[in-house]
């Protein structure tokens, strides 16, 4: 176990130690393990996927509200705005879902 100074309080620390144990200055940055980053990079997943769709449900629903008539028109904006809310909605569950999962694999220090 090699040992390092402290820039702080030069004390002599383990290379794997976290913090100095005198002084407690952080002495490297602490890594998330294999788990923590799979849940952090499926939430950020989720999230562009999330947006793709909402983005692309909204575009295809108003590409073809120009050929319908009125009464169509607005049951197709109302069925829109329904959708976007759906999705919406099921955005916000997976994230605070996944958020919460990212808060508990974050590293501890």
């Amino acid at each position: 176990m090699p040992l390092i100074n402290c820039p702080e309080c030069s004390t002599e620390v383990s290379d794997t130690a976290l913090k100095c144990p005198k002084c407690g200055v952080q002495l490297r940055k602490p890594k998330r393990g294999f788990f923590g980053k799979l849940v952090k990079w499926s939430f950020v997943g989720f999230n562009i996927l999330m947006a793709i769709w909402l983005i692309g449900g909204m575009n295809s629903a108003s590409e073809g509200m120009q050929a319908l008539s009125g009464a169509e028109q607005a049951g197709a904006a109302i069925g829109t705005g329904i959708g976007a809310m759906l999705i919406l909605g099921i955005w916000v569950v997976g994230d605070i879902i996944l958020g919460l999962f990212v808060l508990f694999t974050r590293p501890k220090a």
